[in-house]
């Protein structure tokens, strides 16, 4: 097996156990601390989204230390639908233990469209892991990443799949500055 068929190959194991085996089941069951301004530059909105999404991960080139570390670089390409009408774009770099079913992820990626009618951008950082099948996901919000009628956005994304459909639900704050 080549060079690159291994890293597809490898690529399509770290998918499936990413999004299909465990980092895709809800978070829910976690307990999660009110989000707060912490600034408190003016009025905060608490809000709720949700809907469904598509996503496309492509395996990318890994070069120097990514590469001798086994590390699997991916591209995403997002389509989100419901609450949150927007695209995103980002990246992500894997690493599975497939035998035990154990592996970690991080990733970044920048959604661009609307949320409850407002127009802006802003960016999603990924932090994933599983342990030996148990997974533990946060999705949150970069501070001060939004953009447009977005600035002020805080908050965090739960990831679900089921039957191989996926949504999310996102709790948020959006300060509305004087």
């Amino acid at each position: 097996m080549n060079n690159q068929s291994h890293l597809v190959t490898y690529a399509s194991i770290i998918i499936s156990i990413c999004l299909f085996a465990g980092f895709g089941f809800s978070t829910r069951t976690q307990t999660r601390a009110p989000l707060s301004d912490a600034n408190n530059r003016g009025n905060v909105m608490t809000k709720h989204a949700s809907g469904t999404f598509e996503v496309k991960l492509t395996p990318l080139a890994t070069e120097g230390a990514s590469k001798e570390a086994n590390l699997v670089k991916m591209s995403i390409d997002k389509q989100f639908r419901g609450d949150l009408t927007a695209t995103s774009k980002g990246e992500m770099l894997a690493d599975s233990f497939a035998a035990n079913g154990s592996g970690g992820y991080v990733a970044m990626e920048r959604v661009s469209g609307t949320l409850h009618g407002r127009r802006g951008t802003f960016v999603l950082q990924h932090s994933g892991t599983m342990t030996r099948g148990t997974p533990q996901l946060s999705v949150t919000v970069v501070p001060d990443s939004g953009t447009d009628q977005l600035v002020g956005l805080a908050g965090k994304m739960t990831i679900n799949i089921a039957d191989g459909k996926h949504s999310y639900d996102f709790e948020y704050t959006l300060t509305e500055t004087r």
